[in-house]
C-alpha cells in the first residue's frame, strides 16, 4: 500500500509497526544478532517494494530514508528520552 496523494501515512502503519516490532523482540528474545535481523529485515522490505513499486518509488523511499539518516533522526533515536527534549 502506498501513501495517499497528500502524502500522509496510511491508517495501517501504525498496526504494520507494532507487528514488526513484536517480530523484532521475538528474534532478540532467540538471541539472533542484530544485524542479521536488521539485514533479514531490510532485504524483505526492499523484496516488497520491488514487487509493489516501479524503481522510481523504490529510489525515492531509499532517498527518503538516507535524508532521515543524514539529518540525525536515527541518532535521535539512540538518545535516553529524557535527553530529547
Amino acid at each position: 500500500m502506498q501513501q495517499d496523494p497528500s502524502g500522509m501515512a496510511p491508517e495501517d502503519l501504525n498496526h504494520a509497526g507494532s507487528v514488526v516490532d513484536k517480530a523484532i523482540e521475538y528474534m532478540m528474545e532467540q538471541k539472533i544478532a542484530p544485524i542479521s535481523i536488521a539485514s533479514a529485515l531490510l532485504g524483505g522490505a526492499l523484496g516488497l517494494l520491488a514487487r509493489t513499486m516501479d524503481d522510481r518509488a523504490v529510489a525515492a523511499v531509499l532517498r527518503n530514508a538516507l535524508a532521515s539518516v543524514e539529518n540525525g533522526e536515527l541518532s535521535e533515536a539512540r538518545q535516553p528520552p529524557a535527553s530529547r527534549a
